[in-house]
């Protein structure tokens, strides 16, 4: 990270989510400041901070109940649906068109 070709903020965020991943109790008043030092609003490090904290609780969830990833063709075919439609799923077989205002599916 310390070395990738990215701007010196970035490499700032990182490094503090980094910290937040491996010693959270370590994390303090002075680090933050160091983001915002770096050009990081307050928002997007409550932000920064919100991403790491889901991604931490996602990640023991998975862990603790087993829950499988999906296979590399499911992820593929996932990865297609999301290029074309974003995030909304497919609307039903034989569902009606969609309306005038409706977000493209």
């Amino acid at each position: 990270m310390k070395t990738a070709p990215i701007p010196e903020a970035e490499k700032a965020l990182f490094a503090f989510v980094d910290q937040l991943n491996d010693a959270p109790g370590d994390v303090r008043r002075e680090d933050v400041e160091r983001l915002k030092a770096a050009g990081w609003s307050d928002e997007a490090v409550y932000d920064a901070v919100s991403v790491c904290a889901l991604f931490n609780f996602y990640n023991r969830w998975i862990d603790g109940t087993g829950v499988q990833g999906l296979s590399p063709a499911m992820y593929e075919r996932s990865a297609k649906r999301m290029a074309a439609g974003g995030y909304l799923p497919a609307p039903p077989p034989g569902s009606p068109p969609k309306s005038e205002g409706e977000p493209e599916r």
